[in-house]
């Protein structure tokens, strides 16, 4: 075993980014989309609705959960008051708060959508599971079709044209407009009167979607969500938003396929670090089949004027002579006084 001190040139520090689909078995579109029955009717059936890649009814141990969808409503309405006597407190309203506390870290801060600030404060908040993405939502990769009847909407981030990015207190946020590949179709791609279609957090993989733009842009299609939203009733709006009918993410049944394509992306930083074992080094040998136990000399004439090692392994020690890491070469590598090595290792975390 031999030591070799490491200078400051010889340590890189590098980031790549990695980017794959955020579905189950990396599949770039999710189409199929299934709720599970047993989840709706439970206690956090007003609250949120869980959307699987397969049928959980029928695949209760391979189906995953891909996103889900949650209702919320500054007032509280379109669900159930937890206590008749107090009818505004109700699930709608707690997830109107949770969001906006997370997003602007403020509760008395109103949800402003292209900077229009909509009569009616309520969204439909659609959060992938963390399992699907690692560290953040990539840009730009956000294509989202929604349906109702015959009328259709593309939706993605508007991040190819912004040219300040925006921040609170969730990351980055850029608008959800009526586009493709994060582009706009045309203008701003925003509705005329309710602003945007909702907002896109990247660094929580949330998309919040603006209900009063979606309102307005299926006005025409058959769903009237007004009259849905201002229900002081249990509406079940996670589930209005999801097609039920249809297995298929979209605002009414139907036989359209809806198409959901988003990928994460991932920094990952590594140390390289150059170990470099120039021709007068590491030619020589420790291993004690080599030297004489009785006198200490070389027992084989060769590597007195002509020796060879092999390298197989580098390790990295700090100054207290501590293994920290090692590094295995793929195959021994003979070392002699008429070669050079360079070893680069590389350290991800």
């Amino acid at each position: 075993m031999s030591f070799k001190t490491l200078d400051p040139q010889d340590f890189l520090v590098s980031a790549d980014s990695i980017t794959a689909p955020c579905w189950t078995d990396y599949n770039p579109e999710l189409t199929a989309m299934y709720t599970s029955s047993t989840q709706a009717a439970g206690t956090s059936g007003p609250y949120f609705l869980n959307i699987y890649n397969i049928d959980p009814g029928a695949n209760p141990s391979t189906a995953e959960i891909q996103f889900n969808i949650a209702y919320g409503n500054k007032f509280g309405s379109g669900s159930l008051a937890y206590n008749p006597v107090y009818s505004y407190l109700s699930p709608s309203r707690t997830v109107y708060g949770q969001w906006r506390n997370l997003i602007y870290g403020d509760e008395n801060t109103d949800f402003t959508f292209g900077d229009i600030s909509p009569s009616q404060q309520d969204f439909y908040a659609i959060t992938l599971d963390r399992t699907r993405y690692k560290q953040s939502l990539f840009l730009g990769s956000l294509n989202l079709t929604l349906f109702s009847g015959s009328s259709t909407r593309v939706l993605t981030d508007n991040s190819a044209v912004t040219t300040t990015i925006s921040y609170c207190d969730a990351g980055r946020v850029f608008q959800i407009v009526s586009g493709s590949s994060g582009t706009p179709y045309s203008g701003t791609g925003y509705t005329a009167t309710s602003g945007s279609y909702g907002l896109f957090l990247p660094d929580v993989g949330t998309i919040i979607l603006n209900a009063s733009a979606l309102g307005l842009s299926f006005a025409n299609g058959g769903i009237a969500l007004n009259t849905i939203r201002t229900s002081d009733t249990n509406a079940n709006n996670p589930a209005r938003l999801y097609s039920t009918g249809s297995g298929r993410i979209g605002l009414t049944t139907g036989s359209y396929t809806s198409s959901f394509f988003l990928n994460s992306q991932e920094t990952i930083t590594s140390d390289f670090v150059f170990c470099r074992a120039r021709n007068a080094e590491f030619n020589y040998t420790e291993n004690p089949s080599f030297i004489s136990g009785s006198t200490g000399a070389v027992l084989y004439d060769l590597f007195v004027n002509n020796p060879t090692t092999y390298i197989t392994t580098v390790g990295m020690y700090n100054d207290q002579n501590e293994l920290l890491a090692v590094a295995k070469l793929s195959k021994p590598l003979k070392k002699d006084f008429t070669k050079e090595a360079l070893i680069r290792v590389k350290l991800d975390f």
